[in-house]
């Protein structure tokens, strides 16, 4: 038994100084379109029409279970505006679509010096997989869904509906 309790306490002051160490939450900037695009050595990988551009990060701490909720959470959003110009209407609300490219300088530490850091980013063997499960998980809820390529140098190019950009992570959700 208190071998056990012994673990438990670890297990929660090692998880909790990882957290405090390498960051604690998938993030997302979320920016609602009119129209957006992401290109990769020339060719169109991605294209959207009405809906939300959404660049993820993902931290060391962070699982598939942060993708879901996140999912939900993005598609379930009220960002768009009703009859009376209300943000009441969500992406499944207005049938809109999703672009979801992959960002690891979400995580850019810039508190010493003038070259970011990005050792709180997870490793792409960690991070490729939970991105696609976020794009996954918004297909799943009805969401018409487009991606970048992960670890390619993209070009995006959108059209800023509002402007409306959102901050959310899984911290918060």
């Amino acid at each position: 038994m208190e071998s056990a309790r012994a673990r438990l306490s670890y297990s929660t002051l090692y998880s909790s100084r990882v957290i405090q160490r390498w960051g604690c939450c998938m993030r997302m900037l979320i920016q609602r379109v009119s129209q957006a695009s992401v290109t990769v050595a020339g060719a169109m990988v991605g294209q959207i029409s009405q809906g939300l551009l959404v660049l993820v990060g993902v931290g060391h701490a962070d699982s598939a279970l942060e993708a879901q909720l996140l999912a939900q959470k993005t598609a379930q959003l009220r960002v768009f505006n009703d009859a009376d110009g209300r943000f009441n209407l969500s992406l499944l609300d207005t049938g809109g679509q999703a672009l979801v490219v992959s960002q690891f300088t979400l995580f850019a530490d810039t508190r010493r010096g003038r070259r970011p850091g990005f050792a709180a980013a997870a490793r792409p063997e960690i991070a490729a997989p939970l991105v696609e499960a976020y794009a996954a998980a918004l297909r799943d809820l009805g969401v018409h869904v487009e991606t970048g390529r992960f670890g390619t140098h993209m070009e995006v190019a959108l059209v800023n509906d509002g402007p409306v950009t959102i901050w959310l992570d899984s911290k918060g959700t």
